[in-house]
This record gives structure tokens, sequence and C-alpha cells, in this order.
């Protein structure tokens, strides 16, 4: 169990290094209208991207899989605690940002995306909230 929770917790760092990296990108790119560095950011945002794409499969397949271990065969009375339906739901809204994230990077491409620097800006502290509320839950599991 403990190498499926090691590569679990791997998967998830390399997945929000990416979602705390690319959300910086976009101010960058809010900020600088070149061409030469609109392309330099673009090229930057579609490999991280792939990177985020890559690691989020591997944080489901091993969050299934440790799930699976730590719930005994997905047993009924693990999935009646309340922190864990609290965490899917937090899980849930960070897949959704990531797919955010993949939409304003194709409107970057298209010439489309018209939010300013400050609004990235807050846009990139969103999933810090999320993370922190997954960790607490994880951990002190409340409800």
């Amino acid at each position: 169990m403990l190498w499926v929770k090691a590569f679990h917790v791997f998967f998830v760092i390399s997945w929000f290094a990416g979602i705390f990296y690319l959300p910086r990108l976009f101010v960058n790119h809010a900020n600088n209208k070149e061409t030469a560095h609109h392309e330099l950011l673009l090229g930057m945002e579609y490999r991280l991207i792939k990177m985020m794409d890559f690691t989020l499969v591997f944080v489901l397949i091993t969050g299934t899989w440790l799930l699976y271990i730590m719930s005994n065969g997905f047993e009924k009375f693990y999935f009646q605690q309340g922190w864990i339906h609290a965490k899917f739901v937090l899980i849930a809204l960070l897949i959704v940002y990531h797919y955010w994230c993949k939409k304003i990077h194709q409107q970057f491409k298209s010439g489309t995306e018209n939010h300013s620097h400050k609004w990235f800006r807050w846009f990139n502290e969103m999933p810090v909230f999320v993370l922190l509320a997954i960790i607490y839950l994880v951990l002190a599991k409340p409800f």
C-alpha cells in the first residue's frame, strides 16, 4: 500500500506543479502581447498542459487504487464518511479548473482571451485553497 500512496502523492505534487504554474504563464501572456513572446508562451503552456494531462490520469488511477485498498475493496462503510464526499467534490472542482485552464490556453491561441493579468493573478490562487481543504480533510477526517 505504501508504494501506491507514494506514487499517488508524487503524481498529485506533479499535477499541482502544473496547476500552480500554468496560470502564472497566463499572467505573463495577458501582460505581453508581442508576437514572439505570445508564441513562446503558447509553446510553454502546451507542453505544460501535456504534462498536466499525463499526471492527472495517474492521479486518478493511483487515487482509485489507493481508495480500493483503504476501503477494503470499496466497502460501503468507508463511503459513509462525510469527509470523503467533500474530498470528491473538491477533486471534481480541481478537474474542472484543469479543463478551464486548457480552455483558456485555447482562447490565447485563437486570440480571444480578454481577461487581465490581475484576473489571472486571482485565478491562480483558487487551487491553493482547494488543496488546503483537501489536505485538512484527509488528515483530520473531521466528519
